[in-house]
């Protein structure tokens, strides 16, 4: 009888496998400690990438090891993989599987109620881009706070400068670089960087750039403001700024700043392959 394929990895959800399972020679075990926020973001990418809390962290070691990812783009550039606190909060609330549910969040009441103006969400990493006089004269991208600060009661994040000569922020300047500011107004403008080597280049982009959200954001006409119709109309929704490419998502935005977002992917997955068919441009 033919054996079966050896996997790499601790088996996971079967018992009698697990109870004879030897790791690898060599292998050794990491135990750390973690923050309920810290253990709660990592389940989350996680959930989104379909693999197990374990294989996201060999994954993050095999990156280091392998020189697929730096440290300082590991740790100084907090936007990569799923933020611990949203910036901007999601529509609804999440049941146990981070999955949205049908319960509109107080804090986003304004939308449901009918205000506000639905853009396109952009997957990509936030900086801010200060113009003046056609040129771009300084680069700076979000930092958040760090749970000492949170501890603190800082939640709300900052724009910090990038380094010219820092790796981890190599594609960000590229893409502020790339960008034609020369008909912007002076004054500083949030945006969004994207493209091949950003957050894995979901739009299918050929170079690098910046879409700034007061200026080129993409805005939907009659977005629906209910659970239900929020999952349909998300479910083919097709990117305005690159067409071809479902549209991560939809973000609100009120007259007096207020923003609120919803993604397709934040609801369950039985929901989102039962109106899978559905496309909206």
């Amino acid at each position: 009888m033919e054996e079966e394929p050896k996997r790499r990895g601790r088996p996971r959800k079967d018992p009698e496998r697990l109870a004879r399972w030897t790791p690898p020679e060599g292998w050794s075990r990491l135990v750390a400690w973690i923050s309920p926020e810290e253990k709660k973001a990592l389940k989350r990418v996680a959930v989104d990438a379909e693999v197990s809390v374990a294989d996201l962290v060999r994954a993050l070691a095999s990156g280091l090891a392998t020189g697929a990812i730096t440290h300082e783009e590991l740790v100084g550039q907090v936007r990569r993989g799923r933020q611990v606190m949203e910036k901007i909060p999601t529509l609804f609330e999440r049941d146990g599987d981070f999955r949205v549910m049908d319960r509109p969040r107080a804090e986003c009441a304004w939308v449901f109620a009918g205000e506000g103006a639905p853009t396109e969400k952009l997957d990509g990493t936030n900086v801010r881009l200060t113009v003046r006089g056609g040129h771009l004269v300084r680069v700076e991208k979000r930092r958040n706070p760090s749970k000492a600060q949170k501890q603190q009661g800082i939640v709300d994040g900052w724009y910090v400068d990038t380094d010219r000569h820092g790796p981890e922020d190599r594609w960000i300047l590229t893409a502020a670089d790339n960008t034609d500011v020369t008909a912007w107004p002076d004054g500083e403008h949030a945006c969004e960087a994207l493209g091949p080597r950003i957050q894995g280049n979901p739009l299918e982009l050929d170079d690098h750039l910046c879409v700034p959200f007061d200026l080129a954001a993409p805005v939907y006409a009659a977005v629906p403001r209910s659970y239900d119709g929020l999952r349909e109309f998300l479910a083919g929704l097709e990117s305005r700024y690159a067409p071809g490419t479902l549209a991560e998502g939809i973000v609100f935005h009120h007259p007096d700043g207020r923003r609120a977002k919803i993604k397709r992917k934040d609801f369950p997955a039985a929901v989102r392959a039962s109106t899978a068919g559905t496309s909206v441009i």
